[in-house]
């Protein structure tokens, strides 16, 4: 039995910012694993690529305020820094 990835540990050095932020960053970046780890199976973010950052955006995101899209997509961009990609998610 595997242990389940720590998001928070993923994104310890790269999260900068109040402590609202730091906790927003964390909560939506695991919202994101969940939501791709339910429908690709995968939940590590190092095998995650680009389609599966846009796929959340455009298609699990399609109902939210755009003011939580624009959110989400900076925890999306912080997700890629860490993972070292340079992603255009728009």
């Amino acid at each position: 039995m595997s242990k389940p990835f720590d998001m928070e540990l993923f994104l310890a050095g790269s999260l900068t910012g109040s402590h609202a932020t730091r906790q927003r960053h964390l909560r939506q970046a695991k919202a994101i694993q969940a939501a791709i780890s339910n429908r690709w199976h995968i939940d590590n973010p190092w095998t995650w690529q680009r389609k599966h950052l846009v796929w959340v955006l455009n298609r699990h995101l399609d109902q939210a305020a755009e003011s939580t899209r624009y959110y989400y997509l900076l925890t999306m961009r912080l997700l890629a820094l860490r993972l070292g990609k340079s992603w255009e998610l728009l």
